[in-house]
């Protein structure tokens, strides 16, 4: 069995264990929760490899004892654990601390409650530091949110609880893959219930997306398409006369049931709900974005990045990242995962050199995010082997990073319209802390006018000068990037 299985993907390993085993794909598909389409997805490679907990369910479902058998190998660094974060323990004891009786004296208005939520919002997506920048304020504003429930009356209970139903939503983001799932799924949970007792259609929208961001983190990807449907549905009736923000939060949740689609490799569902979600955000101002989910055209864009990579086209997610402006993008964290996705475009074409450069972007855009994401870390693991990590470690260097261990040299060229059609031809550069590439012939281009590309007119120079250094004995350039230039998440 193991020449059968060597060099095979994970995809051809499921169907080869599958078809050993006399299993359909109905069968199997159904013990997993998944549909048959789905597994077929995997087992051709239309999808990207399922995470190693649904690896843990096919196994069991395939009747295999070792996971390996289906990946070939020991899981990727990170894959199986999720990052820690000091702000988990101060959240995890605001929303679980319980209080019998509370005091009447000094309580906050629902508008205080409000105004200090959406201050929140607002430092998760300006902040470089979200979770330390949102741990150092929320805990007391869910603790007040609970307390303003308990004492307040009638309208100003419920307006209480729609500002404490956006306290859970924040902590929904802030927790997500730092936590346990048990507290994740706690905060969500809340966050729907105060929606339920506020009885305000916009809050229980605003919830439905947030549980739907856990559902379809945990297996049930199913249920948060259909979460997210009835959220826009109950939305419609109220999109012509209402404000900016009603239309955006009906907005966030066809781009939800397409991100979740995509991974469900329904490419039709999921490039429907994408079509749906930039029309409505063109019916919006130029520059809207919404509070909480960021809806608008910028966060439309980006999301289309997403889709097209779960949807495993790397060629169009790649031409849709070059269509955005990372800096039109109003949030930290979002434009870090903007370039994210755009390094999974790239590490699906199994491009090293540009998966690792582009990696290097979002970390510099968004390092505590990139540091938390689950996709970043392993991603990391797989570009840097074991041995380099283990070094670092012998060497005293941070745990937070690993070194790339020689200058990562990228093609690159001018981005359109800066400089002239007959002036774009590809460079062969590496990228240094001052925020330039350094070429081969010796040109310096700022970053922000350059692009990574796959192909075009080469650099005559750089492809000379490539060539002289290579043929060096030593092997030395004079254009080098030092390891601290190339630091990744571990």
């Amino acid at each position: 069995m193991a020449d059968e299985l060597a060099g095979k993907t994970v995809g051809e390993r499921i169907q080869i264990l599958r078809e050993r085993r006399g299993k359909s794909r109905p069968v199997v598909a159904g013990l997993v929760g998944r549909s048959p389409e789905w597994l077929k997805a995997v087992e051709k490679g239309r999808l990207r490899t399922p995470r190693w907990e649904k690896l843990v369910e096919l196994a069991g479902a395939l009747g295999v004892r070792d996971v390996s058998e289906l990946t070939g190998g020991p899981p990727p660094p990170g894959s199986t654990e999720r990052c820690s974060h000091d702000v988990v323990p101060v959240l995890r004891e605001a929303i679980e601390e319980t209080a019998l009786a509370v005091s009447a004296e000094a309580c906050p208005t629902p508008a205080a409650l409000l105004d200090r939520t959406a201050e929140a919002w607002a430092l998760w997506h300006s902040s470089p530091t979200p979770r330390k920048a949102v741990g150092a304020v929320l805990p007391q504003i869910i603790r007040d949110g609970r307390r303003a429930a308990r004492v307040l009356d009638g309208s100003e209970r419920r307006e209480a609880h729609i500002a404490l139903s956006a306290a859970y939503a924040l902590a929904e983001q802030v927790l997500a893959w730092v936590s346990d799932s048990a507290l994740l799924w706690l905060a969500a949970d809340r966050c729907m219930t105060s929606a339920e007792l506020a009885d305000d259609p916009i809050a229980l929208a605003g919830s439905a997306w947030v549980l739907g961001n856990v559902w379809r983190a945990t297996g049930r990807e199913e249920d948060a398409v259909r979460l997210v449907d009835d959220a826009a549905a109950l939305l419609e009736p109220r999109l012509d006369a209402a404000e900016d923000s009603v239309r955006a939060l009906w907005g966030a949740c066809r781009l939800h049931g397409s991100i979740t689609a995509a991974r469900l490799g329904r490419e039709g569902d999921a490039l429907r709900r994408l079509d749906q979600a930039e029309a409505m955000a063109n019916r919006l101002p130029a520059d809207y974005a919404h509070p909480w989910t960021l809806f608008g055209r910028a966060n439309s864009a980006v999301t289309s990045v997403s889709v097209q990579v779960d949807l495993y086209r790397s060629a169009s997610a790649i031409d849709a990242a070059e269509q955005v402006d990372p800096e039109s993008v109003p949030s930290v964290d979002r434009r870090a995962r903007l370039w994210l996705e755009t390094a999974r475009a790239y590490h699906q074409r199994k491009d090293r050199a540009a998966t690792l450069h582009v990696l290097q972007r979002a970390v510099r855009a968004g390092e505590e995010s990139m540091r938390c994401h689950p996709v970043a870390r392993e991603i990391a693991g797989e570009l840097v082997p074991r041995t380099l990590r283990n070094r670092a470690e012998h060497d005293g260097m941070s745990d937070s990073a690993v070194p790339c261990p020689r200058p990562v040299r990228v093609p690159i060229r001018y981005r359109a319209g800066e400089v002239g059609e007959a002036s774009r031809v590809v460079h062969t550069a590496v990228w240094t802390s001052s925020a330039v590439y350094l070429a081969m012939c010796g040109a310096e281009i700022d970053g922000h006018r350059a692009e990574v590309v796959v192909s075009g007119m080469p650099c005559v120079p750089c492809v000379r000068e490539l060539a002289l250094r290579d043929d060096r004995p030593d092997r030395s350039d004079r254009v080098v990037a030092t390891s601290e230039e190339f630091r990744l998440p571990r």
